[in-house]
């Protein structure tokens, strides 16, 4: 009854499936190890956080460029405030309102941008407060250049003189005239009565919708897996009743086709 299974079609039917379903079964799994890798990533992301705010803080040249290992560590530059601008759009602790950043020159000839705290509002120069004059030193979470439209960064543009969307090297180095850190460092306190602004993970680490379409994919390709499965016991047992009924005579014949005559 089953030497149909040895036919050229159900060969091809047969070398489809055992093709098929591991491949499925890899993609999916591939797919779930993405996934928890998201998670194992947002766990030590945040495991780091927490420690780097009790670690003692380290000079910043010791810890570039940024990458996983080192955001979110706390840092220490020295050096002379100079321009300042504004970063509208930002919220806090559910509120709208802006971040004052304010480049640090260093002694390395490089201008390190500094979060040196949020105000709520409208952003708006004249309550921005000015940056301390002389020599400073400042102490922070280091963080790497944002990028427009990820994690709530705004990709507005046209916005006032002034004022930058995203706090990122690129972006800055048209606004002002110094060389730039590829980095940014939020202060651990919030300057002259600003909110300090809290460290973010990095880019890659946060159960985001990334991580979760991750975890859907797994679900669809094992899916796959299931419906090749059930597709080929499903026309494995149509096959089965079809050689039976033939066998007991119960699959019609087909008609004979009277012979064409031309006139």
């Amino acid at each position: 009854m089953y030497r149909f299974l040895l036919t050229p079609r159900w060969w091809g039917i047969n070398v489809f499936v055992l093709l098929a379903i591991p491949f499925c079964v890899f993609m999916g799994s591939w797919q779930l190890s993405r996934f928890e890798g998201r998670v194992q990533d947002h766990r030590a992301a945040g495991e780091q956080a927490a420690s780097g705010r009790d670690e003692a803080a380290r000079p910043l040249r010791t810890m570039l460029p940024v990458d996983k290992s080192t955001s979110g560590r706390r840092v220490t530059a020295s050096g002379r405030y100079g321009e300042q601008l504004l970063v509208p759009g930002r919220e806090l602790d559910g509120k709208r309102g802006f971040y004052v950043l304010t480049l640090l020159r260093t002694d390395s000839g490089k201008a390190l941008p500094v979060v040196r705290g949020w105000l709520p509002g409208t952003a708006d120069a004249a309550r921005a407060p000015a940056a301390p004059a002389g020599e400073v030193t400042v102490t922070g979470a280091l963080q790497a250049s944002e990028t427009p439209g990820d994690n709530g960064v705004g990709t507005q543009g046209g916005l006032p003189a002034g004022q930058t969307a995203a706090i990122s090297s690129a972006t800055l180095v048209n606004l002002v005239p110094y060389r730039l850190y590829d980095a940014w460092v939020t202060l651990d306190k919030g300057d002259a009565g600003m909110k300090a602004v809290p460290a973010s993970a990095p880019d890659g680490t946060g159960l985001d919708l990334k991580a979760f379409q991750n975890l859907g994919y797994t679900g669809e390709w094992f899916v796959f897996a299931g419906f090749v499965v059930f597709m080929w016991f499903r026309l494995l047992r149509r096959e089965i009743e079809f050689q039976r009924d033939a066998a007991l005579g119960l699959v019609p014949e087909e008609p004979e086709r009277a012979p064409v005559v031309s006139g």
